[in-house]
């Protein structure tokens, strides 16, 4: 309903009428010449003349004229401005089922709407940019399509595509689409015994999960360049094996598929040896047992308090942290045997400077320059050949 009011002031009883845009008059004073039904004198005085229109149609707008019969006559306008509301947007999608990584295209179309409506558009909480196209109908009315193109992966499954469309006759008008992203599995190993190394003796249960769109209906294990092991036991997603050995040792992979392809997880499987007890030592050996536990500690001490020499067996999946090829006992075995080694030289040769160090004189004999040969200066020497045992020393 619209209302239209004539207002006069200091009126000298002239008359006053109502003109539409067709110059058609639809009151003169209180009387209603035009033979309208929806419009409707709501007031009428010397100074205004006020009268409603009901049931408003495109055909009303226009500049609607108050005109005063004053000499000269005297005017004033209003200007009536009908706004149509669009119909229901409406979402057409290219694919109704999409795969990942593919390109998709939608439309959002907002019908006989005055003035041309605006869209937006919305994927999750993201704003997308889309192409509108604005035509005008025969009634003088306009018909607004935007199309969005966008690619999809498999987060965007489930995420709504809203369509949102903006007009001055109405608020919040929109549309809502939700995507359905088909994607190949997820595969992940995940380790469920043991949760530290894995030893000599013991047993191995791996979870195999793969999730994807449409779900895996089955999985499998094998063993790279390699043949599962026989007494391993496999049932749906999970592999056991009992009594671990060295032979184990090697890469178990899960394999997972779909009508979009299949995807895979490796676990490297590392047996380490045993635990073994370390006997205490006796007071007799304190000193030798100190010198070997300080130079090789105990590897398997070293694995568990020092995570980044060892990685966890869970974390040894897809390559990572692949297992040494050298055993820490080996090695600690050979530097306390090489230090041990070289203690011992350190002592042998520190006894053999001991015993050597002096000053050493010889006591050349008188009148050996007259002598004929040693003997003879020997026998002619001051003090004779008496004295000559006491100076005589033996190298053993």
């Amino acid at each position: 309903m619209a209302i239209i009011s004539c207002r006069v002031k200091n009126n000298d009883d002239s008359v006053i009428q109502l003109l539409n845009p067709n110059r058609q008059t639809i009151y003169f004073r209180d009387m209603r010449p035009l033979k309208d039904a929806r419009f409707q004198l709501v007031n009428f005085s010397e100074n205004e003349l006020r009268v409603s229109l009901s049931n408003v149609s495109l055909s009303d707008e226009g500049r609607y004229v108050c005109q005063l019969y004053t000499d000269p006559p005297q005017e004033a306008y209003a200007d009536i401005t009908v706004l149509i509301p669009p119909g229901n947007p409406i979402i057409e999608a290219k694919d109704e089922v999409l795969s990942e990584g593919n390109e998709t295209e939608m439309t959002c179309t907002a019908m006989s709407s005055k003035p041309a409506a605006t869209i937006r558009w919305m994927k999750g909480d993201k704003e997308l940019t889309g192409k509108p196209r604005v035509e005008l109908t025969y009634d003088k009315m306009y018909t607004v399509t935007s199309r969005v193109a966008f690619t999809v992966n498999k987060e965007d499954d489930g995420v709504p595509i809203i369509c949102i469309v903006d007009h001055p006759a109405v608020k919040d008008f929109r549309a809502r689409k939700f995507l359905e992203v088909q994607y190949k599995p997820e595969v992940k190993i995940v380790v469920e015994f043991p949760q530290g190394l894995t030893r000599e003796g013991e047993n191995l249960e791996l979870t195999c999960q793969a999730k994807g769109k449409p779900q895996p209906q089955r999985v499998n294990w094998l063993k790279v360049d390699d043949d599962v092991p026989s007494h391993a036991v496999i049932t749906g997603g999970d592999l056991y094996i009992e009594n671990l050995n060295k032979s184990y040792n090697g890469t178990y992979r899960c394999v997972a598929s779909n009508p979009l392809g299949e995807s895979y997880d490796d676990y490297v499987l590392y047996v380490y040896d045993a635990p073994t007890t370390t006997p205490i030592p006796t007071s007799a050996n304190i000193t030798t047992t100190t010198i070997i536990s300080t130079s090789a500690s105990n590897p398997e001490a070293n694995q568990d308090t020092a995570p980044s020499t060892e990685p966890a067996a869970h974390d040894s999946r897809a390559g990572e942290g692949a297992p040494r090829t050298v055993d820490h006992a080996v090695i600690g075995g050979v530097v306390a045997v090489v230090v041990f080694a070289m203690l011992c030289l350190l002592i042998v040769l520190g006894r053999y400077f001991a015993r050597h160090k002096g000053t050493y004189f010889t006591h050349e004999a008188k009148g050996a320059d007259d002598a004929a040969d040693a003997d003879t200066a020997i026998i002619n020497a001051e003090g004779g050949h008496t004295n000559s045992d006491e100076k005589k020393e033996y190298y053993i």
